[in-house]
C-alpha cells in the first residue's frame, strides 16, 4: 500500500514538472523567434530607407529646381517638393541644393525627415579636398545602436567628393 502511493505521488510530481517544462519552452521558443523576427526585419528596413534616400538624395529633385521655390524656414513649402541635390548631369552635386536643404535640416530636422520619407534619423557628410559638410545628426553624438552606411563618389564644384549617408537609429528593434 504503502509503495502504490508512493508511485501515483511520483507520476503526478512528473507531470506537472512536464507540463512545465514545456510551457517553459513554448514561451521561450516564441519570444526568442519575435526578438529574432523583429530584428531582422528592422534591420531590412533601415538597409531599404537607405537605398531610398541614397537613390532620391544624389537625384536632382522634384521638381529640378526646388531649391529656388522653397524658404528654409517655411516648412509648409517644403510639402510638394522630392529633396535631391544633384544636379542632373551624372554624378554632380549642386552647391545651392546642400545650402538649402543644410538650411532646413538646421531649422526642422523632424520635417526633413518626412520630407526625405524615413523614419530612421539620419546623418550626411560631403568630404572632399578642403571640404567637410554636415546635415543632420551624427549617430556618434546621439548614441546610436544600429547604423546603416552607403557610400557614393561625386562631384561638387569640379571635384571629387565622398558623400556618406548614415541611416540610424538609438532604440531597440526587440521588444519594447
Amino acid at each position: 500500500m504503502k509503495a502504490q502511493f508512493w508511485s501515483f505521488d511520483v507520476i503526478f510530481a512528473m507531470v506537472i514538472f512536464s507540463f512545465a517544462i514545456l510551457i517553459l519552452g513554448y514561451v521561450w521558443f516564441n519570444i526568442n523567434n519575435q526578438f529574432s523576427l523583429a530584428y531582422g526585419y528592422g534591420m531590412e528596413s533601415m538597409q531599404a530607407e537607405l537605398a531610398s534616400i541614397q537613390n532620391n538624395l544624389l537625384s536632382a529633385g522634384n521638381p529640378p529646381d526646388w531649391n529656388s521655390l522653397i524658404s528654409a524656414n517655411n516648412t509648409l513649402a517644403w510639402q510638394n517638393i522630392s529633396v535631391g541635390i544633384g544636379s542632373g548631369t551624372g554624378s554632380t552635386l549642386s552647391a545651392q541644393k546642400i545650402e538649402s536643404l543644410v538650411a532646413m535640416s538646421n531649422y526642422n530636422y523632424q520635417a526633413t525627415k518626412a520630407m526625405l520619407g524615413i523614419s530612421y534619423d539620419y546623418y550626411i557628410t560631403i568630404t572632399g579636398k578642403g571640404l567637410y559638410i554636415t546635415i543632420g545628426l551624427n549617430p556618434a553624438q546621439m548614441s546610436a545602436t544600429s547604423v546603416q552606411v552607403a557610400n557614393k563618389g561625386a562631384v561638387l564644384n569640379g571635384q571629387p567628393v565622398q558623400v556618406k549617408i548614415y541611416v540610424w537609429t538609438n532604440t531597440s528593434f526587440g521588444v519594447g
